[in-house]
């Protein structure tokens, strides 16, 4: 064979080879392909599942962090609007503040401008049970429970139809009783101002005073206005009267419910028992109340084993004041009461007629069934707020109700203004000698 066709057969013999190298190159990079096509759908297909499952999950997060920061702010957002301290008020009230300084017709200091803001907010609650006591005020407030203070010596309460205080006792010996004061008069301006709608703290702080100075009344009696002016002096205001009537009745009249109060009916019912003690007239007509605790104590000395009153708060919290009975006054006993008794003496007298331990004489007591407590601030001054209703042994919550005696007995002013005559008392006096001899 000669060169050239050797050189052809070679050429052809490598072109041959080349293709079929090629083809076969072709076959393997398809293959490749399909498989980097293979590997890159099941890589993609992952990671399209990775990136569903972390978007769904990031997703979730986010909005569940979302709704939570909505209720945080949901939660801040109503505690501001549930407060009205907060800008707008803060703004106006230094308007109103500006106002004032700028255009009222007298100087008013500072203090007497924040004193009007505190006594605003409780006078807005519509109670008249509820108010502001500055550092002086509880000063006043504390004296008085101790059971001296100087003012006119007449007990003060509200009327609270005709939104006026009222002269709802006088204590013997003292200025009231010199100038003619009489229970049952309208107290409608004291040193010329008008004390309408005024609660009984304030007119009373009127009233009270430094002394052996005077004080200017302006009262409304039957009808008809009334001038009076009447000198301040110390008082000692003994809460608890009694002595031994005919027949061995015992008689006990409390005037005021105060921390002097338990130490005096404790006295005088030892002096009674002593003095052979077989029947008893309490004698709560015109009695205001005063302290729960002082009436519980007093409580402990008559009723039996029980419940002497229970309280419930707006949250519907129950607390139970009670009694161990070891003291239970086991004799005939009239309990006296008419409309200026209220509070604490409707608590003590509710229970004893709750337990049918005595007879309750005269009209139906004033009826006010809720209970006030003061808060001291730090700054001196405090707040009396009523917190709670209460109810008598029995389930009865008497406010705005009171207390209708067994026995109505109208009370004979005329009488009494004739000659001291106390037909009620008198009438006390008899029913307990028939209780005495059944």
């Amino acid at each position: 064979m000669s060169d050239e066709i050797r050189e052809e057969t070679v050429t052809e013999q490598m072109v041959e080879t080349q293709v079929a190298n090629t083809k076969k190159t072709d076959k393997e990079q398809k293959k490749k392909e399909r498989r980097k096509f293979w590997l890159g759908f099941c890589f993609g297909v992952i990671g399209v599942l990775i990136a569903t499952v972390l978007f769904t999950m990031g997703s979730y997060l986010y909005y569940k962090n979302k709704a939570e920061y909505k209720e945080e702010v949901k939660v801040d957002t109503q505690n501001t609007n549930d407060s009205v301290v907060n800008s707008t008020t803060t703004s106006k009230i230094k308007m109103i503040e500006r106002l004032i300084k700028k255009n009222y017709y007298k100087d008013v200091d500072e203090e007497t401008l924040a004193d009007g803001i505190y006594r605003g907010m409780l006078d807005s609650l519509g109670d008249p049970y509820s108010e502001y006591y500055s550092a002086e005020d509880l000063k006043e407030v504390r004296e008085s429970n101790e059971g001296i203070y100087y003012g006119i010596g007449a007990y003060v309460s509200l009327d609270t139809d005709l939104k006026l205080a009222v002269i709802s006792g006088i204590i013997s010996g003292t200025p009231a009783e010199e100038a003619g004061l009489q229970e049952g008069d309208l107290i409608y301006k004291v040193d010329g101002q008008d004390v309408t709608g005024m609660t009984t703290s304030e007119v009373v702080t009127l009233i009270r005073g430094e002394e052996f100075t005077t004080v200017d009344l302006t009262l409304i009696r039957d009808g008809e206005t009334v001038e009076y002016t009447v000198e301040r002096r110390k008082v000692e205001s003994p809460t608890v009267h009694y002595e031994m009537l005919e027949n061995n009745i015992g008689y006990i009249q409390i005037t005021e419910f105060d921390d002097v109060t338990t130490d005096q009916f404790t006295e005088a019912m030892a002096v009674l028992k002593g003095q052979g003690m077989q029947a008893l007239i309490l004698d709560l007509r015109s009695n205001g109340g005063g302290n729960l605790s002082t009436c519980i104590d007093i409580a402990n000395q008559l009723l039996p084993k029980g419940i002497v009153v229970y309280t419930e708060d707006k949250y519907g919290n129950r607390e139970e004041y009670t009694c161990d009975g070891k003291r239970k006054f086991d004799k005939p006993m009239v309990v006296l009461v008419n409309g200026y008794s209220a509070s604490a003496s409707e608590i003590l007298t509710g229970a004893i007629k709750d337990y049918g331990i005595g007879t309750i004489m005269g009209t139906t007591t004033y009826g006010k069934g809720i209970v006030q407590q003061i808060m001291s601030l730090k700054d001196g001054t405090a707040v009396k707020m009523t917190i709670s209703k209460y109810y008598t042994p029995k389930g009865n919550y008497i406010h705005d109700i009171g207390i209708e005696p067994d026995i109505e007995v109208e009370f004979d002013a005329d009488a009494y203004k004739k000659d001291k005559t106390d037909n009620q008392l008198n009438a006390a006096k008899e029913q307990i000698k028939k209780m005495m001899k059944d």
